[in-house]
C-alpha cells in the first residue's frame, strides 16, 4: 500500500511510519507542518528508506495537499495530524480550532475530490482513517469504561477539537460515502514521546534531580497504551475495520498519575540510583480547569473483531520507555530548551 500519513513527524505519527516502513513493508508519504512537536529525527530510522518521502505541509492548505494527493496517488490515508496538549489549548484555543476542525475539514474535502476521480477499483479499496482520542468521551466515574456508543462530552478546548472533527469524519461518510473509520485511543506513551508530556517530563526531571509537578493530588486515572501497540492497532482498523465505524483503543493498564509519577522515580533509583529516593522530588501542583477524574477504554470491539491485542502491559511498557529514555539523549536533548518547563503548565 501506499499510505500518507499526517503528522508523521509527531510522536503517535511517527511511530506509525517507522511500524508502516519498517515491519510491514509499505510506501508512506509522511505530510507534517513540523510545529513545536514535530521532529524529524523521530524518523531517522527510516529516513533513507526508498518507502519513506517527507512534504512538509499544512492540512489547512487546500493546494498542497491537491498537489500532494495528485503526486503521489495514496491507496490511504491515516489522519494524525492534530494540536494535541490539553494544556496549551486551555491557554491557546486558537491553534486548536484550525488544526482539528479546520485542517481536518480540509483534508477531508482533498481526500474527498481525489478519491473520487479514481478508478472504480481503486476507488473501492480507499480507506480513510481518522485518529482520535478518548478525551471526546468527557470523564468517567470510579467504574464503568468508555465504549464506542459513550455519548460525546469533550470537557477542555483540546477535546472540543477533537469531538468536532470525529463528527466531521463520520459526516463525510455518511454524506459523501467517503470510505472513513474512526479510532480512539486512550493515553500513548513509549519513545519519542515530547518532553513537556508527562511520563518523558517526569523522566528527564527526575533523572536531573529537579521537581516533578503533578496536578492536585494525583488521584486522576488514566488507561496507558504503550506507542508501537497503537500504531499496529490503528493499521489493522484502517485495513480490517468497517467503513462508518468506530474502534476504541486501549491498554487495559489504568493507573492513577501519581502511580504513574512514582513507578517512573523506582525505575530511575535502580537503573540509575542517586543521593536520594526520586519519590523526595514530587511537587503537587494547582490543578488545571475542567481535569477530567478518569479515562478508561473497553477495547472489546477492536479484540472481538479485528483480532488486535496490546502486547506490552504498563510494568513492561513503562520500563522500555524509561530505558529508552537512559539510552537516547542524542534525541531528547535538543528538546530540553523547548520543554525546560512543561510547556502550558498552568499557573495560579
Amino acid at each position: 500500500m501506499k499510505i500518507i500519513v499526517t503528522g508523521g513527524a509527531g510522536f503517535i505519527g511517527s511511530a506509525v511510519c517507522r511500524h508502516l516502513v519498517r515491519d510491514l513493508g509499505h510506501t508512506v508519504i509522511n505530510l507534517d507542518k513540523l510545529t513545536y512537536a514535530g521532529n524529524l529525527a523521530s524518523l531517522k530510522e527510516i529516513e533513507d528508506s526508498p518507502l519513506y518521502t517527507f512534504e512538509q505541509a499544512d492540512i489547512c492548505d487546500r493546494p498542497a495537499l491537491d498537489r500532494i494527493f495528485r503526486d503521489h496517488q495514496p491507496d490511504a490515508v491515516m489522519h494524525l495530524a492534530a494540536e494535541s496538549h490539553v494544556d496549551r489549548s486551555i491557554t491557546g484555543a486558537a491553534d486548536f480550532i484550525q488544526t482539528n476542525i479546520v485542517g481536518t475539514f480540509v483534508l477531508l474535502e482533498a481526500a474527498r475530490d481525489y478519491w473520487n476521480a479514481l478508478p472504480d477499483d481503486r476507488k473501492a479499496a480507499f480507506r480513510f482513517l481518522h485518529v482520535s482520542t478518548d478525551e471526546v468521551y468527557g470523564s468517567l466515574g470510579a467504574d464503568g469504561l468508555f465504549e464506542e456508543t459513550t455519548p460525546y462530552d469533550p470537557s477542555s478546548p483540546y477535546s472540543a477539537s477533537k469531538a468536532s472533527a470525529d463528527h466531521l469524519a463520520n459526516a463525510w461518510h455518511e454524506t459523501y460515502g467517503l470510505p472513513v473509520v474512526i479510532s480512539n485511543c486512550s493515553n500513548n506513551y513509549g519513545p519519542y514521546h515530547f518532553p513537556e508530556k508527562l511520563i518523558p517530563l517526569v523522566t528527564l526531571n527526575a533523572l536531573d534531580g529537579q521537581t516533578l509537578p503533578v496536578y492536585g493530588d494525583g488521584s486522576n486515572v488514566r488507561d496507558w497504551l504503550f506507542v508501537e501497540d497503537h500504531a499496529k492497532a490503528l493499521f489493522t482498523i484502517l485495513t480490517k475495520g468497517r467503513l462508518g465505524e468506530k474502534y476504541n483503543v486501549g491498554g487495559r493498564n489504568e493507573r492513577s498519575n501519581l502511580t504513574v509519577v512514582e513507578t517512573i522515580c523506582d525505575i530511575l533509583d535502580e537503573l540509575r540510583p542517586g543521593n536520594r529516593p526520586r519519590r523526595e522530588l514530587i511537587s503537587f501542583v494547582t490543578d488545571r480547569p475542567g481535569h477530567d477524574a478518569r479515562y478508561a477504554i473497553d477495547a472489546t470491539k477492536l479484540e472481538t473483531e479485528l483480532g488486535w491485542r496490546a502486547e506490552e502491559n504498563f510494568e513492561t511498557g513503562i520500563r522500555k520507555t524509561v530505558e529508552w529514555y537512559l539510552e537516547n539523549e542524542w534525541w531528547w536533548g535538543p528538546l530540553r530548551d523547548v520543554a525546560a518547563e512543561r510547556r502550558g503548565l498552568l499557573k495560579k
